[in-house]
């Protein structure tokens, strides 16, 4: 249990309509949370831009802050599942993350909100924060443990540093270039961080892994 994590939707639906307001909404939440923060974004900007009536509001969220916590875990959700379905079905530690640092940066290009919204989590709401990156770096370290058991990997760091480690680097990396530059990330960028993660890893990169 996480908290107020668990309290943020206050009303399942039950039909499809009661999905795709919830999404518009949440949609609507995206977009009003990333363009105007969190204190200068209304509920009444979220269910104008949703298309609904503000009161329909209510059937979903509690206020303001229970939206908020559902966007963020929202967002969790879909950057881990566009992740996994990036790198599904590759064997290799190495390219994995290659492909996987690439989902990343194109999760981010499309949820442009998604550092916005995940910084002022920290003053909004301190257990979603905290869930955010806790959830992400639990399954980035069950990742690495198996390619460290199957020699991918070197054991010399513990799997939940080095998944700590590497998500500072693909966060940053996003803000520089998605953020500030408003754009993916060059290859030959890419190329020079894989270098630097190969070596991380404690093996030797080949052209192919570059």
């Amino acid at each position: 249990m996480v908290g107020s994590t668990e309290e943020a939707a206050i009303a399942t639906p039950v039909t499809e309509k009661g999905w795709a307001t919830r999404h518009a909404l949440l949609d609507a939440a995206e977009e009003v949370f990333g363009e105007l923060s969190y204190d200068r974004a209304s509920i009444a900007e979220i269910t104008r831009r949703a298309g609904v009536a503000q009161g329909t509001f209510y059937v979903y969220f509690d206020d303001k802050r229970s939206a908020f916590i559902q966007l963020v875990k929202n967002l969790n959700h879909g950057l881990r599942r566009h992740i996994a379905g990036a790198v599904s079905g590759i064997d290799d530690r190495l390219q994995m993350e290659r492909v996987g640092l690439r989902a990343f940066f194109e999760y981010t290009a499309g949820h442009r909100a998604l550092y916005k919204v995940v910084r002022e989590a920290e003053f909004v709401d301190a257990d979603i924060y905290r869930w955010h990156y806790r959830t992400l770096a639990s399954a980035y370290s069950r990742g690495l443990a198996s390619a460290m058991e199957v020699g991918q990997v070197a054991d010399d760091i513990k799997p939940e540093t080095l998944a700590w480690m590497l998500m500072g680097i693909s966060e940053l990396l996003g803000s520089r270039w998605v953020i500030l530059e408003h754009r993916e990330p060059p290859e030959d960028i890419l190329d020079e961080v894989m270098l630097f993660i190969a070596r991380g890893f404690g093996r030797p990169i080949s052209k192919g892994d570059s």
